[in-house]
């Protein structure tokens, strides 16, 4: 799955071209390599880390979602690796 996808889908993001506008302009990682392309694969057990706002999040991917569902079954989709 896209990674601006999965972003949107666990609701990071109100909309997928921000979460896609996002990765291009800020240093996003995906299992500590620097990411800059919307488009970059990812699969459960990836390690994400990112900034949101005053926060760095490091989270797991646990599962790619179907659809943008409610924010319960958003947070199913990963698992806080540290305290934000």
């Amino acid at each position: 799955m896209r990674l601006d996808k999965w972003l949107w889908q666990a609701r990071f993001f109100k909309t997928r071209s921000l979460a896609a506008r996002y990765i291009e302009t800020s240093r996003c990682r995906i299992d500590g390599r620097v990411v800059d392309k919307a488009h970059a694969a990812v699969t459960p057990g990836m390690v994400l880390t990112f900034a949101l706002g005053p926060n760095v999040r490091v989270v797991r991917i646990v599962a790619l979602g179907e659809r943008r569902g409610p924010a319960p079954e958003a947070r199913s989709l990963y698992e806080e690796i540290e305290p934000r």
